[in-house]
């Protein structure tokens, strides 16, 4: 099915039959025969017959958006498998936001430039959007799946956030036993101040939405973490950023028998963007695998 996938793609992306025979280098025959196929393998038309001008059905379209992250999944997964043709080399920028950057990822560049020393890499820690095209970038690493459809994306990490606090915080102020005893403490805001906040807990059956607030909010991470770690409150942030401080002893989990969530009904998803997806650059390529490799001892359930 999906090589009769790749030729309807092709089909919408040229606007004809007889021009996406000439792209794909196949008689216009073959491709009306693959089309034909294709709707009598699915049960339901895919294009509107009664229009001049090739326009695909609601379902053809529904069908369409959805099995093209398939192709480009199994095209990611075969080329996957395929040796680096050449040795990495040459320049590669990349845009990380800038918790992730700064507290996870940069401790281990120094590995990924000793594998491959012929690598030029720049690196933009900033939590804004960047455009690739226009910045030149090569790799962006962001929360969420790109909302641009010309980009391409690898799957790094399903976020997981635990509950802190640094041991000094709890002696002065107790020990939550229950999520609404937060309300009384007080809590490092992710965000902007100026929004009512919410932290969200389920144990089985069991849902709390508990409102919080404290003295101190940012968009980063990086800053409410020193806070925490100095005893200023109670912070819930992602498993990555504060394993550091539980191993150390400066952080303490609180509620382990909660999982606790910034959302209501979502999880973070951590994303490798990039341009293209069938030849990338071996340097990107390089980056990409890199980061699916040391992400692994980080994944949690999808």
């Amino acid at each position: 099915m999906l090589d009769r996938v790749r030729i309807l793609a092709q089909v919408v992306e040229s606007g004809s039959f007889s021009r996406a025979a000439r792209a794909l280098n196949l008689a216009p025959s073959s491709v009306t025969r693959t089309i034909d196929a294709l709707e009598q393998q699915l049960g339901i038309p895919l294009f509107k017959r009664s229009t001049r001008q090739l326009v695909l059905t609601e379902q053809g379209e529904y069908f369409l958006a959805r099995s093209v992250r398939l192709l480009e999944e199994a095209d990611q997964l075969v080329q996957s498998l395929q040796p680096l043709p050449v040795a990495p080399e040459g320049p590669l920028r990349v845009s990380v936001f800038e918790s992730f950057g700064t507290s996870w990822l940069a401790p281990r560049l120094p590995a990924f430039l000793a594998r491959y020393p012929g690598v030029r890499l720049e690196i933009e820690l900033d939590n804004r959007l960047v455009d690739l095209d226009a910045e030149n970038v090569d790799v962006a690493v962001r929360v969420g799946r790109p909302v641009d459809s010309g980009l391409h994306s690898r799957h790094l990490l399903t976020n997981r956030t635990l509950l802190v606090a640094s041991p000094a915080y709890l002696a002065r102020h107790g020990e939550p036993a229950h999520p609404d005893e937060l309300a009384h403490h007080n809590c490092l805001i992710r965000g902007h101040g100026r929004q009512r906040q919410h932290w969200y807990f389920r144990q089985g059956a069991q849902r709390h939405k508990v409102p919080v607030r404290g003295n101190l909010a940012s968009v980063g991470g990086t800053p409410l973490l020193c806070a925490a770690e100095a005893g200023s409150g109670i912070l819930l942030l992602s498993s990555w950023m504060v394993q550091q401080g539980l191993d150390k002893g400066t952080l303490q989990p609180l509620l382990p028998e909660w999982q606790a969530s910034p959302y209501e009904d979502r999880h973070d998803e951590i994303h490798a963007v990039f341009r293209g997806g069938r030849f990338l650059k071996p340097q990107t390529r390089a980056f990409i695998d890199f980061l699916i490799e040391v992400m692994k001892p980080l994944q949690g359930p999808r």
